[in-house]
């Protein structure tokens, strides 16, 4: 096995879907899991050798990747591990706050449904922080969390949207997590806001999420080193 091979040598494919799906899956899951570091380069045939698949396929996934932000394309230089950059994840933060406030300040009028899914995966999350979970399963049931936020609005578009983001921001912190070693356990942090919800407190929700999200930025950009 070559150095460029041995890079991909973790990743494989799961047989249920499409060959360039399952690719791009395999993909987002090293990427996620903190496989593959900023900047590494993707290589179409080391990559092609490693999943057993044709370089054509691993190209067309290659481009929902950088569509997704994940990865980058330069002239002359290939495809590349997306660097997660401060103005990025800040813009990213922001970007969340607008979606994720619309959801805290429609709370009265919100569906029960909807509210329902902001508690349970609360819960899912706690559940998973106590039975000490791994940082890709911590990240991934924190993150639902903040996408039910936008649910609350009621609008597929905008939680369309929020995921888009949040798949932007599971980059980043794949990344916090190499260097930390750790999750954050923002499990009561969380809970408090939803405890400020369900005291009708939406005001005081709202301040809450907002305040959350600017540190959350912050602590990303300082842990990157950015």
């Amino acid at each position: 096995m070559s150095d460029s091979t041995a890079v991909f040598a973790g990743l494989s494919l799961d047989e249920r879907a499409s060959t360039v799906d399952r690719v791009a899956e395999e993909m987002r899951r090293a990427l996620f899991e903190g496989e593959l570091e900023s900047g590494t380069p993707l290589r179409e045939q080391a990559l092609a050798a490693s999943l057993g698949v044709a370089r054509s396929t691993v190209r067309e996934a290659l481009t929902i990747l950088v569509a997704e932000g994940l990865a980058t394309r330069a002239p002359n230089k290939g495809v590349t591990v997306t660097s997660p950059q401060a103005d990025s994840v800040r813009d990213v933060c922001a970007a969340r706050w607008v979606l994720e406030g619309a959801g805290v300040r429609v709370w009265r009028v919100a569906t029960p449904e909807a509210k329902e899914l902001v508690h349970s995966t609360l819960t899912a999350y706690i559940d998973a922080v106590r039975a000490g979970a791994s940082y890709q399963e911590l990240n991934e049931r924190h993150l639902a969390f903040h996408v039910s936020l936008v649910g609350l609005t009621g609008s597929s578009r905008l939680v369309a949207m929020e995921e888009q983001l949040v798949t932007e921001l599971k980059l980043a912190l794949a990344q916090v997590d190499r260097i930390r070693r750790n999750a954050h356990d923002q499990a009561e942090s969380h809970a408090a806001l939803v405890a400020l919800l369900d005291d009708d407190d939406v005001t005081g929700a709202e301040r809450f999420l907002e305040k959350h999200l600017s540190d959350a930025a912050h602590d990303i950009c300082e842990a990157l080193g950015l």
